[in-house]
């Protein structure tokens, strides 16, 4: 008989203890679960944190363009050096932009105009052909007309005359360039000055810190390569306009001694008629 009352004591306590361990069981497994959902929710909020911080960068660059960027990245590499190329990239325009528009006015249709002066003269109109050539513009009518001044002396001092009158009109075509080739050279040593002052800057801030700091060391290599960068594209855009305003003299030039060549012959005609 007391063998069965501690049977059955034994299994009322068995089985008061199961609910007991099972609640504590699924306690531990539901704070587990809150915890990695409480994880789950940090990590999802910081990755739309990042995103919004992202968007936030990107969207002024996308509203401001190119023009802000330009700005931005001006200002970053110190205003006083980037005036400086920026002040030689414009007067060197406006150089090229002179140049530009004389050429331009100064280009004729000169096979036209050789073959309608070349008809006069050999018709004896040599007053016809001064007054077309005094009503014509650039350089080749010039000579034309300064040839026609002289068409009635020897043809040795009429070559004479052209070629130096041709020297002359050679050397007004080229006026300006000089400068170009300067502002071309200027920009660029501009951009390399602002390189070696921003690397001096550097390691200023360096030695005043006492230690090598990434910070620190950026933000001199930034001023030294934004300018230099900035240096290099003006003297590109320079370079440009400059070779196309020596291809526009160079065939001036050759209409100039085609138009001299053509005078001469006519001339010679003219006098051996007489």
């Amino acid at each position: 008989m007391l063998k069965f009352l501690q049977t059955c004591f034994l299994a009322l306590l068995f089985l008061c203890a199961t609910p007991i361990i099972a609640q504590s069981d699924t306690t531990v497994v539901l704070s587990e679960t809150a915890e990695q959902n409480a994880d789950d929710s940090l990590d999802i909020a910081l990755d739309e944190a990042a995103l919004q911080e992202a968007d936030t960068l990107v969207a002024p660059m996308e509203s401001g363009g190119l023009h802000q960027s330009l700005k931005t990245k001006f200002i970053e590499g110190n205003a006083g050096f980037m005036s400086l190329v920026a002040l030689a990239l414009v007067i060197g325009l406006a150089f090229c932009i002179e140049r530009i528009i004389y050429l331009s006015l100064s280009e004729i249709k000169t096979k036209r105009f050789i073959a309608d002066v070349d008809a006069k003269i050999l018709e004896g109109d040599i007053d016809g052909a001064k007054d077309m050539c005094r009503n014509t513009r650039g350089p080749v009518a010039s000579i034309c007309y300064q040839g026609l001044v002289r068409a009635n002396e020897p043809i040795d001092e009429v070559e004479r005359s052209v070629a130096a009158y041709g020297a002359v009109q050679a050397a007004n075509l080229e006026k300006g360039c000089s400068w170009i080739t300067l502002f071309i050279a200027i920009a660029p040593s501009l951009g390399f000055l602002g390189t070696v002052i921003g690397m001096v800057m550097a390691f200023d801030q360096i030695q005043t810190a006492g230690d090598i700091s990434p910070t620190i060391v950026a933000a001199g290599m930034k001023v030294a390569l934004i300018t230099t960068i900035f240096g290099i594209i003006a003297a590109l855009i320079l370079q440009i306009f400059y070779n196309y305003i020596l291809t526009k003299i160079e065939r001036l030039t050759a209409e100039m001694e085609e138009t001299a060549i053509s005078l001469l012959d006519a001339l010679v005609k003219y006098q051996g008629k007489r």
